[in-house]
């Protein structure tokens, strides 16, 4: 009889330590969670500034009209002398940023030749500015 009570006895898995694994595997993904998310680092204009303050030296703007004309802080200049203009103008500048505005009536496909331009002179950062233009405002 001795032999069958001790045969009998229950074996009970012990989830202590499962509970504890996973209670730190949860802490662990609750942390690394917002290190890993992925963005686009952008920098917003400060509302209420003035863009005709540009020619000030704070930063340059690159207006694309309706005819296709060209004005670097409204100092009309050609198409063709856009990239030496520019690069005789960032040559010895620091801040290396221009803004584009561009006439609504203009196609995407010339507004694009004229970033490729001012990419092409050495500009590194750009922007684009968002507000609605129309020649002769």
């Amino acid at each position: 009889m001795g032999a069958e009570v001790g045969s009998s006895q229950k074996s009970e898995p012990n989830v202590v330590p499962l509970c504890d694994i996973l209670l730190v595997l949860l802490i662990i993904f609750m942390v690394i969670t917002p290190a890993v998310q992925k963005g686009i680092d952008i920098n917003l204009p400060e509302m209420g500034g003035d863009t005709g303050g540009a020619g000030k030296g704070s930063g340059i703007v690159l207006t694309l009209e309706q005819d296709l004309s060209v004005k670097i802080n409204q100092i009309p200049t050609t198409i063709d002398l856009l990239e030496n203009e520019l690069r005789n103008l960032y040559q010895t500048r620091t801040d290396k940023t221009i803004f584009i505005r561009a006439d609504e009536s203009t196609s995407y496909r010339d507004v694009l030749r004229v970033i490729d331009i001012a990419k092409g002179a050495g500009i590194e950062v750009l922007g684009v500015m968002l507000e609605r233009y129309q020649t002769g405002e």
